[in-house]
């Protein structure tokens, strides 16, 4: 092993402290300083270094973000300072009371102040710091002991590994929250859409899945992201004088380098408190992360030691919660349905509802052990709420108003649609049908094969594929490649001209790059992502046919059970003989003969944008797709960090956000104008 230089051991540290910089100008001050091709020049070089000179590795370097090997479990830590939950209100009235209690407690204290801050609807984390560097992340747990989590919290990239001071003290810890925010959300929903996994119902479980994952692989892959809001220090000194308020102790950690919810604000009075509260009601849904309330702390840290804790709450703080919108309704029936992984999901049908401004007349019901644990039946009064604010749920049954003569609902034995027997994996919740020719299975895989992100086969939409399964024209994919013009124009609502568009768009398909195949074939738990992560690694279907399990587990973002999954699925006789059909349909099996744009690769790249409203003449993906062909980022949240918003008609509160943050607008023909000189390619750029 060769020997490290004075120079290379300079060499690191520097390229450490340029990332480490880099990092924080981003992540929280929300100010990038540096090009994103720059940073990754960077990276790749102090990783280069680090790979030779193993010995010189920390644990606070900026490449050991990037998630370790699966951990066997988590070790219980008790919290050196408990952990507490807080009292929660919710109106002002209960928040008076709260005021008077703690009054109770420091009868001599006339003059004080609070400080409000946005209650984040995340999972509390308690982060210590030895000589300034970061040594352990625990959970909350029960608020007396938690789990250790230290090699998932350093896959979370606004928290610092160092903090930024030069002489820290020996110990420091800091709480805080760790969120997805929402675009994040939505993005690994459809990942677990697409691959057939059951949906997480709101952005605070799913943060709490990420966190407790044995695989940090999979948590860097997640993009959590952190606020802090609490600093212990106990009697060490720091460079700077120590925080005498709440309002200080946030100051001083953003100047160590932990990001802080910026909608914070001082609060002279109750009444003060109020107005906060209520705009924030008003304006909340805007965020880019969801929260559930306002946080309200005496501003003095004095005060907050002198009134201390109960045995579960501090009486110096207060959670002062909005009331989930809730309403009651009725459950009409309850069906199943069959996706394309043969997954048997139960589905209640409501009584009309109207909640968070839509109405709402279904909600998944999950799975068997969901319906029992809450017994919910047929005839039910439920309690139905939006979880997150996006996907209904039941949250509870009220017994008292059920109706005489209900029977607890039984999933079925069979499948309700090929009527074959089913079957639930053992550790799984979810029951199956394992029958690859059930015509519901066969359904969602044509139907995916078909959309968007996979092959883009435009007019085989759901009406068109239940014909074509219903009068047995097609047992599989590889079957539309065979498809006839007398075929098509026989189906209903399905003309000559149409049945030849239909054609074209199939036989276009077959140019559709690997990833996209990869993808469309529906392997379970392969989205698109991770698809694109697969071809690139195995760049044909043989490749990645013949790849061991290991193999394709030791590729970056791909964990135990998708690799598990890949390897299955290309050993199943029907799977291969497809594959096989597919190579004789000429759909590309691989990457050989893609293009790529490099020069062009880097000249957005360091410019973020959102689309909102229809586009005159391009689809959303295909806008999205030519911006990130030219290296630019497409996001679905507008922020501070947004360059360009891409305004179509119909453009709602995007629209709106984007004007106040003083954001560029494009229309149609101004980004086919910024993109085209990049692109190196004849789009058509409107006039106007």
């Amino acid at each position: 092993m060769p020997q490290a230089t004075p120079e290379v051991k300079q060499r690191i540290e520097e390229l450490r402290q340029l990332l480490q910089r880099a990092s924080y100008a981003y992540y929280v001050l929300d100010n990038p300083v540096m090009e994103d091709a720059v940073y990754d020049q960077l990276y790749r070089e102090l990783q280069e270094l680090e790979t030779q000179y193993p010995e010189l590795v920390t644990p606070e370097s900026p490449t050991q973000r990037v998630g370790e090997q699966p951990a066997s479990q988590f070790s219980s830590v008790r919290h050196n300072i408990p952990l507490y939950s807080l009292e929660n209100a919710f109106n002002i009235e209960e928040f008076a009371k709260w005021q008077e209690r703690w009054q109770r407690y420091a009868p001599s204290q006339k003059e004080f102040a609070y400080v409000c801050e946005l209650k984040i609807d995340g999972n509390a984390l308690a982060l210590t710091y030895e000589n300034g560097v970061l040594v352990r992340g625990v959970t909350r747990g029960d608020g007396v002991t938690g789990e250790e989590i230290t090699q998932n919290v350093r896959t979370i990239r606004s928290i610092p590994l160092r903090l930024h001071v030069d002489q820290p003290p020996d110990v420091v810890e800091v709480r805080g929250e760790a969120f997805l925010a929402l675009d994040v959300f939505e993005q690994i929903n459809q990942e677990r859409e697409q691959a057939g996994e059951q949906l997480f119902a709101n952005p605070r479980n799913s943060a709490a899945g990420t966190l407790r994952q044995l695989d940090s692989r999979v948590v860097a892959s997640r993009r959590l992201d952190f606020f802090a809001y609490t600093l212990h220090l106990g009697s060490q000194q720091l460079e700077v004088a120590p925080p005498q308020s709440q309002w200080e102790a946030l100051e001083l950690l953003q100047k160590l380098g932990f990001p802080v919810n910026p909608h914070r604000q001082v609060c002279a009075s109750l009444q003060e408190v109020q107005q906060y509260y209520e705009s924030w009601d008003l304006q909340r849904r805007s965020l880019p992360y969801m929260t559930d309330g306002v946080v309200v702390k005496l501003n003095s840290l004095t005060l907050q030691e002198q009134l201390g804790s109960t045995q579960k709450f501090p009486r110096w703080a207060i959670a002062l919660k909005y009331p989930a919108e809730e309403a009651p309704t009725r459950v009409e029936k309850i069906t199943i349905n069959v996706g394309r992984t043969g997954a048997l999901t139960p589905l209640a049908h409501l009584q009309p509802v109207q909640l968070a401004g839509t109405t709402v007349q279904r909600a998944t019901l999950h799975n068997s052990d969901f319906i029992a644990q809450l017994d919910v039946r047929v005839g039910d009064t439920v309690i139905v709420r939006k979880a997150g604010e996006i996907i209904p749920e039941v949250v509870r049954v009220l017994p008292e108003l059920r109706p005489y003569g209900t029977q607890p609902f039984q999933m079925p034995r069979d499948c309700p649609v090929c009527h074959q027997p089913v079957v639930r994996p053992h550790g799984e919740a979810v029951t199956r049908c394992l029958n690859t020719s059930c015509p519901a299975i066969l359904k969602g895989a044509l139907t995916h094969w078909a959309s968007r992100n996979a092959l883009d086969i435009n007019g085989l939409g759901e009406k068109i594929v239940e014909q074509l399964v219903d009068k047995r024209v097609v047992s599989s994919v590889a079957d539309l490649y065979d498809l006839t013009l007398e075929q098509l124009a026989s189906l209903e609502r399905l003309g000559k001209k149409s049945a030849q568009n239909l054609l074209v768009a199939i036989a276009n398909s077959q140019n559709q790059p690997w990833s996209r195949v990869l993808y469309g074939l529906g392997i379970r738990h392969i989205g698109s992502v991770n698809a694109d992560i697969l071809a690139q690694k195995f760049p044909t279907v043989e490749l990645l046919a013949g790849a061991s399990l290991a193999q394709i587990e030791g590729v970056y973002g791909i964990g135990p059970e998708i690799a598990q999954s890949v390897c299955s699925w290309f050993q199943v006789p029907s799977n291969q003989t497809l594959i096989a059909r597919l190579k004789q349909a000429r759909v590309q099996l691989s990457a050989q003969n893609l293009t790529t744009t490099e020069p062009s690769s880097q000249s957005l790249s360091s410019k973020t944008f959102v689309i909102t409203g229809t586009l005159p003449t391009l689809k959303r993906d295909e806008a999205k797709q030519l911006i990130q062909k030219a290296g630019g980022k497409v996001t679905n949240t507008v922020s501070s960090k947004t360059d360009y918003l891409v305004v179509g008609e119909d453009a709602g509160s995007k629209l709106e956000k984007a004007q106040s943050l003083g954001i560029s607008q494009l229309n149609q023909a101004q980004l086919l104008k910024l993109l085209a000189p990049r692109q190196g390619n004849n789009y058509p750029v409107e006039k106007g």
